[in-house]
């Protein structure tokens, strides 16, 4: 059995999984609009371990959604995974934050999905993914207008995702787009990447981790 406890923590939504084989068979999130992972994530861990009946020595892994997303929500997840992972001796996975929400989408007849992370103003994290969730075109940190993402949706039903697609929700009218703006990242979607990677050992040092930020943003311009 591989057993893998899940963080995520890189927006509001403070989320712990605990998966088996990939599949969940504990969850505990709070979808709220304010951060609570310094009062809840270490009470969420031990609610999964004690709803599920499993020991923290009997873990095989640990995985962490590696971002991008807030700065103290990464810190406060990554800290503490790194210290699970230590303290029990077991491997260290990051998970991809982006491609995790994408795959919360479950529209049908989509062409791309595109999961976005509200960063401020008129500023979104972005990837863009096809409906098998292969990845298109990595994350990237952008400044959107009514322009943005205008090739995808030209050529198909698109979905945007995330608390970021608010923004797009106002400005974009075309009709192949379609808006989920309440969802947030969680550790349910986090499970069957982890255990992906478990099983190919693609593992971090534990030592050297970061949380991946992602600052610069990009200005998109429309083409003429």
């Amino acid at each position: 059995m591989a057993r893998i406890l899940c963080i995520e923590t890189t927006t509001t939504n403070c989320s712990v999984a605990l998966a088996n084989n990939g599949e969940v068979i504990a969850l505990k999130e709070d979808m709220g609009l304010n951060y609570s992972h310094a009062e809840r994530l270490h009470i969420y861990i031990q609610e999964v371990l004690d709803e599920a009946g499993v020991a923290k020595n009997a873990l095989e892994a640990i995985a962490v959604s590696k971002g991008p997303g807030s700065y103290t929500g990464l810190r406060i997840g990554v800290s503490s995974a790194k210290g699970l992972s230590f303290a029990l001796s077991i491997p260290l996975i990051s998970t991809n934050t982006l491609k995790a929400l994408a795959m919360q989408s479950s529209a049908s007849d989509v062409k791309y999905v595109i999961p976005l992370l509200d960063a401020r103003r008129m500023e979104v994290y972005s990837a863009i993914y096809d409906a098998d969730f292969y990845e298109l075109r990595g994350i990237e940190a952008q400044i959107i207008d009514e322009h943005s993402f205008a090739d995808y949706l030209n050529a198909g039903k698109t979905v945007f995702i995330g608390d970021g697609a608010k923004k797009l929700e106002d400005i974009i009218k075309h009709p192949n787009a379609c808006f989920n703006t309440e969802a947030l990242p969680s550790a349910r979607e986090m499970a069957l990447l982890a255990d992906a990677k478990n099983k190919i050992s693609d593992i971090e040092d534990v030592a050297y981790f970061e949380p991946f930020y992602l600052k610069d943003f990009q200005i998109n311009n429309p083409k003429k």
